[in-house]
């Protein structure tokens, strides 16, 4: 037995170490890292069930393995071993004790909860989302770029669409479907959201929040609904700015390009600014996808 434990004991020991993972990354159980302090409120939810989840089984497997080792019957036995079913209090104990791990599970459950599904406060940047096969457009709600109309980014089958948002400011996102039911996924989020058409007819909340996005760079974005035949196809670029970039990002969107003599796209407008990796003009984390069928091989 004292072989076979240290046998155990030196398994374990070899796997997390063989795995090259860092205590971060451990603790985490597979969730990336957030973006968002949603994301990291989630993160640590979901840590801290599995902590508590694993402590439930270690005194599972622990009262098992000592049943079994020392209450299996013997051979020389002849009448059944003691019996627990009329301990009052070992009863109370394994009644009470699951109903105050699920009350507390249900409590921090409801907490992160109704940050993440809160409703805007007012002070939000307000951004319009609307999916549609198979692609998205974005909109910036109270913005009006030269010609009289709000400034939007349209995707295109030539082009991934990006969707460019401040650091350390709250956003609010209203969306909607022009057809199927598609689903908003930054995986840096940890989380989506399905795209109804007609939410209000569907009863569907279609506006969430985030308090901000923590640092810049690029996040890829996806659709996570199937939607038809060019699903796959349906990716975005979400490219977060220092708050300072994104005022002269939106200033350039809302001015005239004097090379066309039209309002500056969001491509035009990061050329514009020419601020390195962050203002690429087109995507860094996906690119499009040739929807010619005829160029795709099954084997």
């Amino acid at each position: 037995m004292t072989r076979a434990l240290q046998l155990a004991v030196l398994a374990c020991v070899v796997a997390l170490v063989s795995t090259g993972c860092s205590i971060q990354d451990v603790i985490r159980f597979g969730w990336p890292v957030g973006v968002t302090p949603e994301a990291t409120m989630m993160r640590e939810l979901w840590t801290w069930s599995a902590i508590a989840a694993l402590a439930v089984g270690v005194l599972v497997w622990g009262a098992t393995a000592w049943a079994v080792a020392f209450h299996r019957r013997k051979a020389t036995d002849s009448d059944l071993p003691r019996q627990f079913q009329y301990n009052l209090p070992l009863e109370l104990v394994l009644t009470v004790l699951p109903l105050v791990i699920v009350a507390v599970l249900f409590y921090f459950t409801v907490v992160v909860q109704n940050v993440v599904d809160r409703e805007p406060s007012g002070n939000e940047l307000k951004i319009d989302v609307t999916a549609f096969q198979w692609n998205w457009e974005f909109q910036y709600p109270g913005t009006r770029n030269p010609v009289g109309q709000p400034v939007a980014t349209i995707g295109t089958t030539a082009e991934v669409p990006l969707l460019v948002l401040p650091t350390n400011r709250p956003i609010s996102f209203t969306q909607h479907s022009e057809d199927v039911i598609h689903s908003f996924w930054i995986p840096e989020f940890l989380f989506k959201r399905d795209v109804f058409p007609d939410p209000e007819k569907n009863d569907q909340k279609n506006v969430w929040v985030i308090d901000k996005i923590d640092q810049p760079g690029a996040f890829v974005g996806r659709c996570a609904e199937y939607c038809g035949a060019y699903h796959s196809m349906m990716n975005f670029e979400v490219r977060a700015l220092p708050e300072a970039q994104f005022d002269q990002y939106m200033q350039l969107r809302q001015s005239i390009d004097p090379t066309t003599r039209q309002p500056y796209s969001a491509a035009e407008a990061l050329a514009q600014m020419n601020c390195g990796p962050l203002c690429s003009p087109t995507a860094t984390t996906t690119h499009p996808f040739n929807p010619d069928p005829t160029v795709r091989l099954a084997f």
